[in-house]
């Protein structure tokens, strides 16, 4: 619910204590690339 508000992938990882970003965007089973895509432009 969190990332579909704020669509903030980099706040979930760190929620989560997930090392990776790949291991985030599994789990929450979004389009790899638009995510890591999203990410970079969001700063936390």
């Amino acid at each position: 619910m969190i990332y579909r508000a704020t669509g903030t992938i980099r706040a979930i990882q760190n929620l989560l204590a997930h090392s990776r970003i790949e291991n985030t965007v599994r789990s929450l089973g979004v389009d790899v690339e638009g995510a890591l895509l999203l990410a970079e432009r969001t700063q936390i």
